[in-house]
């Protein structure tokens, strides 16, 4: 089902239409009338694309020197 709200309405009831979202809703909210979004259910909770390994990929990158010892060694 979809239902139209306001954007007056979406903060006055914020939790009330996530709830109906929840449960399968889809909310479209209006401003002055004119569509400007949508709020609907996620098809499948916890399938996003996933991100890589943060340390995984630092421990792949290849060793550099110190930048501290250079800019040191540069000033003399």
């Amino acid at each position: 089902m979809v239902r139209k709200v306001s954007v007056r309405e979406l903060h006055l009831k914020t939790s009330e239409i996530v709830k109906q979202v929840a449960n399968g809703d889809t909310v479209v909210i209006e401003k002055h009338g004119l569509p400007i979004a949508e709020i609907r259910p996620i098809a499948e909770p916890g399938q996003g694309p996933r991100l890589p390994d943060r340390e995984a990929w630092i421990q792949s990158m290849p060793e550099l020197p110190d930048s501290g010892r250079i800019l040191e060694e540069d000033r003399m």
